[in-house]
């Protein structure tokens, strides 16, 4: 449900407005709004210093902030502190003092996670190397090429040893290993003086050297035991720098932890201000908040300040519905699928909370799409091991909780459908359905979908009446709606002679008489709405086409255990195809019970636009917002 709101002004001495603000903060139950100006009554200009004082709280807080993700300090808020001249000085202080250290440290890392990459990409080539090299040794005045050849080079090999013997005759020689990915590793001396000619030749060929890293020496037999002895030492020296920044985190974490509440609840004072309206004597503050807050915030307030401020009710007739925030506060059993409904935009105040609605209608739904106990026995698994390791009032013990309500009506439908990862149950314990059989009773299961879609938008139709109170064509519009679809419904019914046959034709004769006041009550355009709504009632057919779909893959993953030939086989592909299965199985009847909630209900009486509730608070980094 939507919580009522009640709009209040708070008045009081222009000296004492700072003061407000930091209380009504402390009670955080109050949504500022602007006040309305006048010729005396002027929003308050912020003072060229607290502007200033904004700039260097920013300023502040964007080192504390940089500084702590790079600490990785826990992430809780620190207690509330009032700010001052002195906190803010030693703050920046040792806000700038730690963020130098903190880059110094990180670029100190970032310099040594290069380098061990950079060992850890070349070292495979340079061991290799220094096997050839303690092996052929490298004669006095030659030059020495490192090349590694790709697996896909390795053809070339041959017609390169050869045009290095029409070059150079056998003043040279080659060497070379294997790689344990494939490739080549190709040590070549030559005389000095044919240097630059090998170069030359090796760039025709499309064969580059592998350069010797400049930190380690000018040649390999240098550069590889410089390369070993730091292979050793980087661990210990990242090892260190991890020290260095947990001793930091230690020392200096909940200081800034306690510092960025504290300037954060500073700059959302600063913020409070210009919500302000003043004369040269006094100071008005207007907000909403719930009406079972009212008291709580008037007597804090006189209690805070000896009744100088004071806090009076604005009568609703002065203040539009569309303007008031929202809250959506509902039952415990409701309150997880209040995160399904803020996937869409709030509802404006005044009209209905869809949550209760979804509450039961999406589990009903997701359950008769899957529909089988074996599947819901595994998802209600995981809703509990998810359940198990969230925290109350996050949106994963919520997911936990909405998975729950969606695994226990595919239990219950799977039980009554006699489903039991397919036909396994029938198969093995001869267990047979208690209501539908899926795999055969398509169109009772057709009948089925399309009566819930028929209940569900006739629903939405009468709410939407209901909620169009202040517009009375609007709400017979959508009552006559809903009261068509019944006399359509019982008119196919009585033409079928599922209900008696003499009611037929007093059902079309109320059909034709409410169809001109349709079109007087909406519009030309009625009939086309008229049909979308039939439409949507159609479009629940889905329901049974996912149902069906479902069963009949899991009947499918069944029958692939024996017509594989080996028994191992086929269970492990059955076992495959069932983990698909169930993979859209969760999927696919989460998007369409959603789609039939958003689009075929909610468009029957949903109103969207409204503003959400955001309190003058503190400020909580847990919750991403002003607590």
């Amino acid at each position: 449900m939507i919580v009522r709101m009640a709009k209040v002004r708070v008045l009081g001495p222009r000296a004492r407005l700072p003061d407000t603000i930091r209380v009504v903060q402390d009670v955080g139950v109050l949504h500022l709004a602007t006040p309305p100006e006048g010729p005396l009554l002027l929003h308050f200009p912020l003072p060229p210093s607290e502007a200033r004082r904004r700039v260097q709280l920013n300023r502040i807080l964007e080192d504390i902030e940089r500084t702590l993700s790079k600490l990785e300090s826990p992430g809780t808020s620190g207690p509330t502190v009032t700010v001052s001249t002195k906190d803010l000085a030693n703050w920046a202080r040792l806000a700038n003092r730690i963020r130098r250290k903190v880059d110094g440290l990180e670029e100190r890392t970032t310099a040594l996670e290069e380098e061990r990459a950079l060992l850890a990409r070349y070292g495979g080539f340079f061991r290799a190397f220094e096997t050839l090299l303690r092996t052929r040794g490298v004669t006095p005045g030659a030059s020495a090429f490192h090349v590694v050849l790709r697996a896909d080079q390795a053809a070339t090999l041959p017609r390169l040893q050869e045009a290095l013997r029409q070059v150079l005759g056998d003043a040279s020689a080659s060497f070379t290993q294997k790689l344990p990915g494939g490739e080549v590793a190709l040590l070549l001396l030559v005389p000095g003086a044919t240097a630059q000619k090998v170069d030359q030749l090796l760039a025709q060929t499309g064969v580059q050297e592998i350069p010797v890293p400049t930190r380690y020496g000018a040649s390999m037999l240098e550069a590889i035991p410089k390369m070993r002895e730091r292979e050793t030492a980087l661990p210990r020296e990242l090892e260190a720098l991890q020290r260095e920044y947990s001793d930091l985190a230690r020392r200096y974490g909940p200081e800034l932890v306690r510092a960025r509440s504290g300037i954060r609840d500073r700059l959302l004072q600063l913020d409070a201000l210009p919500l302000s309206g003043v004369t040269p004597h006094a100071f008005v503050i207007e907000g909403w908040l719930p009406t079972s807050a009212e008291t709580r915030l008037a007597n804090t307030l006189d209690r805070s300040f000896g009744g100088e401020v004071v806090v009076e009710t604005i009568g609703s007739e002065h203040w539009k519905a569309e303007e008031a925030p929202v809250v959506l506060r509902n039952p415990r059993l409701f309150r997880p699928f209040e995160m399904l409904t803020r996937l869409v935009p709030l509802p404006r105040y005044g009209t209905l909370d869809p949550t209760p609605f979804v509450a039961v209608f999406f589990p009903m739904f997701f359950g008769l799409m899957l529909g089988d106990a074996g599947y819901g026995a595994v998802l209600a698994a995981l809703a509990a091991l998810l359940h198990r390791r969230s925290r109350p009032g996050s949106n994963r013990r919520s997911i936990s909780e909405v998975a729950g309500a969606s695994a226990l009506f595919s239990i219950i439908f799977g039980i009554l459908f006699g489903e039991y990862f397919g036909d396994l149950g029938r198969r093995w314990l001869g267990i047979q359905p208690l209501w539908l059989n899926r795999e055969e009773a398509i169109i009772p299961f057709l009948a089925l979908a399309l009566a819930l879609g028929l209940v569900h938008i006739t629903l939405g139709l009468v709410l939407g009446a209901l909620s169009a109170r202040d517009n009375p064509r609007l709400a017979l519009g959508r009552g006559m709606s809903a009261v068509m679809i019944l006399l359509i419904l019982f008119a196919i019914l009585a033409a079928v002679e599922v209900l008696p046959r003499r009611l037929l034709s007093p059902a079309v004769i109320a059909l034709l008489v409410s169809f001109p006041v349709l079109i007087v009550v909406e519009g030309l355009l009625a009939p086309i709405e008229l049909l979308s709504t039939i439409g949507h009632i159609l479009s629940y057919a889905r329901i049974m086409a996912l149902g069906t779909a479902s069963v009949m893959l899991a009947i499918v993953a069944n029958q692939m255990a024996g017509a594989m030939g080996s028994v191992v086989v086929g269970v492990l592909f059955a076992l495959l195809f069932h983990l698909v299965n169930f993979g859209l199985a969760i999927f696919s009847p989460t998007i369409h019970a959603l789609r039939l909630h958003f689009v075929e209900f909610f468009g029957t009486f949903y109103s969207p636009g409204g503003v959400r509730y955001q309190p003058l608070g503190h400020w909580s980094h847990d919750a991403g917002r002003t607590a």
